[in-house]
């Protein structure tokens, strides 16, 4: 019986040792595994507690970062965006004072057609309510006028030519109206003056893009495509070109020229557009470069060199290479100063900033007192202000923007009192703006030009178009007559009557053969 208790007490030790061996190695795994977990546990809580520091750190810096931005002045909005109007600004109410006498619309010169409109009569033959036939008391006559456009037609014309060879000419001679364009895309119709004139009119003065103002013309019964339109441009275009030349030759030839340039894009490519222009004549030009060469082939290298010709302008560098007098526009210095200031409202209290800008009003202004100052009184405060001048510009002032436009005042001070001592001479460069303005509003429309072509062609157009304008002649007769001058071969000097007498003067000789060389 001992035996086999200690036996079996034997096999119970040994399964109960196994057990808790199991066990043991169970719980040491467990406890390497709650070590581990707890190295996890302080490693996070060191990064927790790194990232709590960075947090804070972070919100102290956007807070500082807040207090800059509300102390910061509000940028100025980019050049092409006019800033908002304050509520606090008065501005002019539309329209009349009260109590003004209505501004309406002349009367009709003539009278086209009359027409009787009646009433219903009754059976006694008196004049009825059309709505319950009750005769009518106190009647009266009136007279309404209406003035009314009458609808277009299509008009299609066959002209019966005659054509020959010519052996003393040595070519061939047929026959054309007046009116008649030349024969092209032959036995196809082609437009007639008319439309191409109206065409060139929407696009051009009215800056119509080309697909409406083929479906303008389709509303009119005439069918064409956008590429026909193109087409016909450009050949109005070759028909005037000469009266472009005779343009850029009465320019040379002016004594105030206005001068300026914007951007211009011809197949996706930046270009650019320039202008000259004066009272009587205006002048386009589109190329790709911006430099210097292309002012001088259309101004001639020698403009006012005989000490004649004035060139206003901004202080773009290309129009310095000109030797005669110039005038630099001082609105260009005034929104300079006003730019500097919006950058930097610290200098709106400048002294250099202050002085300069009321030295400028000043000038501007006492070119308008001109007429109403005897001479001696003028020239007098004239060299007031050029002393001013001269002393603002040799000053330093010990800041960036005030040195950098005071070495302009010192670099160009004779350039800024031109239009001081000239009477003919404008003291800013509106003309050449105003004169590229259309083609900003044209280059916002249609985006620039699709081709080379394209772009002289809109350049020529708008040339003999704006010249037009200005000298208040009917824009639609003026193009007609030209081209009926230019298809019958004669010499049309209608925009440029007084170029002719000019150069018959032989002291002008060298401002001709210099504009005989016109950029092509």
């Amino acid at each position: 019986m001992d035996g086999r208790r200690l036996l079996a007490s034997n096999d119970f030790l040994w399964s109960e040792n196994q057990r808790l061996r199991e066990e043991n190695s169970i719980l040491r795994q467990q406890l390497a595994q709650r070590e581990d977990h707890s190295r996890q546990l302080t490693q996070l809580r060191q990064k927790h507690q790194k990232l709590i520091d960075h947090n804070a750190a972070l919100r102290g810096q956007v807070a500082q970062l807040r207090q800059q931005l509300k102390s910061r002045p509000k940028a100025a909005p980019p050049p092409f965006v006019k800033p908002a109007v304050s509520d606090k600004k008065h501005r002019k109410t539309p329209g009349q004072k009260p109590g003004h006498a209505a501004a309406l619309r002349p009367a009709p010169a003539h009278i086209d057609v009359h027409q009787q409109v009646p009433l219903p009569v009754d059976l006694a033959g008196c004049v009825s309510c059309p709505h319950c036939k009750t005769q009518l008391s106190e009647v009266k006559h009136h007279e309404r006028t209406v003035e009314e456009v009458i609808p277009v037609e299509v008009q299609t014309t066959c002209y019966h030519t005659i054509s020959g060879w010519c052996p003393s000419c040595r070519k061939h001679i047929e026959s054309r109206a007046p009116e008649q364009p030349p024969a092209a895309d032959l036995p196809h119709a082609q437009l007639g003056i008319n439309a191409l004139t109206q065409a060139a009119v929407m696009r051009v003065c009215y800056r119509m893009p080309l697909r409406q103002i083929t479906a303008l013309f389709q509303q009119l019964g005439l069918k064409l495509s956008a590429g026909a339109i193109a087409k016909q441009l450009q050949r109005m275009s070759r028909w005037l070109h000469g009266q472009y030349h005779r343009l850029q030759l009465s320019l040379r030839l002016a004594g105030v020229v206005h001068a300026d340039e914007t951007g211009w894009r011809t197949n996706g490519k930046n270009g650019y557009i320039w202008t000259l222009t004066n009272a009587q004549h205006t002048l386009y030009h589109i190329d790709p470069s911006r430099g210097g060469k292309v002012i001088a082939d259309l101004l001639g290298s020698d403009f006012g060199a005989d000490g004649q010709g004035t060139l206003v302008s901004d202080f773009y560098g290309a129009y310095q290479q000109f030797a005669g007098s110039q005038q630099k526009c001082l609105t260009h210095l005034l929104r300079e100063l006003k730019d500097s200031a919006t950058r930097r409202p610290e200098l709106a209290e400048h002294e250099f900033f202050k002085k300069c800008r009321r030295l400028i009003k000043e000038m501007l202004k006492l070119k308008n007192q001109r007429g109403q100052l005897e001479l001696k009184q003028y020239e007098h405060r004239v060299s007031l202000l050029e002393k001013r001048l001269s002393k603002l510009g040799q000053e330093r002032w010990n800041d960036v923007d005030a040195d950098r436009l005071a070495a302009r005042l010192r670099k160009y001070g004779g350039q800024l009192t031109t239009f001081l001592h000239k009477e003919e001479v404008d003291g800013t460069n509106n003309a050449a703006e105003r004169a590229l303005r259309p083609a900003v509003v044209m280059r916002k429309i249609s985006g620039g030009s699709r081709s080379a072509k394209g772009a002289r062609a809109w350049a020529i157009l708008a040339s003999v178009m704006r010249t037009a304008q200005q000298q208040g002649r009917d824009v639609v007769a003026t193009i007609q007559d030209l081209l009926k001058a230019e298809w019958s071969g004669k010499q049309a000097t209608l925009l440029t009557a007084l170029l002719m007498p000019t150069l018959q003067n032989p002291l002008c000789a060298s401002a001709r053969g210099g504009a005989l060389a016109v950029r092509r």
